[in-house]
């Protein structure tokens, strides 16, 4: 890779996260942190307000942002596949935001390239069980409540057909035995407890902040999952 290309790259990175230390961007380009460094003075000559904060690494200033200049024919097929996954294995409101950032994408793509996606467009199918569905419109909220922390209501109906309602802290989702689960602290219950996104009847963001400050991490919940998928 060579510098404009790498400089590009690291300018990529500080925009998708909110602190990338030089030890990651080291890492992920195969360079030395004083090449890092460098790099980093560059893009600041340029004109891009870069900025650095002790114990959590690079930040772009708020309010920069660099729209993408072009995407290759290659990136956006890779996005297209995904797109047969998206629609079979998310709900409605993913799908949605899905589709409206996939325009975006195809948006700024060169004439010649918008045509082989098109053509591309139907070449690619996938079968899913007749069983599984993601006829529900919730993944987007739960994500929601999920990054701001926040207090969710649910009205929900368990296995045996039973309805009650729960105010939860949603923690994470997972997507095991061909469901998408939600992971969440339930404020009746006192205990963490797994939702089927698909079982839920309704749900409302109270915009409440979590009371239980110390919540397990996702991982250690999957990994005690009773299943191996």
């Amino acid at each position: 890779m060579n510098r404009v290309d790498r400089l590009f790259g690291i300018l990529i990175l500080l925009q998708s996260k909110k602190y990338v230390t030089a030890d990651k961007i080291a890492e992920k380009f195969g360079i030395s942190a004083r090449t890092v460094y460098r790099d980093i003075k560059a893009i600041y000559e340029l004109g891009i307000p870069v900025s650095f904060e002790q114990h959590k690494g690079y930040f772009i200033m708020q309010g920069y942002f660099l729209p993408p200049v072009s995407f290759t024919s290659e990136e956006a097929n890779a996005l297209l596949l995904m797109e047969s996954i998206v629609y079979s294995l998310t709900d409605k409101s993913i799908q949605k935001h899905y589709t409206s950032a996939l325009q975006k994408i195809k948006a700024v793509l060169k004439t010649s390239e918008k045509e082989k996606v098109e053509q591309l467009a139907d070449t690619v199918l996938m079968q899913v069980p007749t069983y599984i569905t993601q006829d529900f419109d919730y993944l987007s909220a739960l994500q929601q409540a999920i990054s701001t922390k926040t207090i969710v209501e649910l009205d929900y109906k368990n296995n045996n057909e039973e309805t009650s309602q729960r105010r939860v802290e949603c923690i994470g989702l997972i997507f095991y035995a061909f469901n998408w689960h939600l992971i969440a602290w339930c404020h009746k219950r006192q205990a963490y407890r797994d939702f089927r996104a698909s079982r839920i009847l309704r749900l409302k963001n109270t915009g409440l902040p979590f009371c239980k400050t110390d919540h397990i991490e996702l991982n250690s919940y999957f990994k005690a999952l009773p299943v191996c998928y």
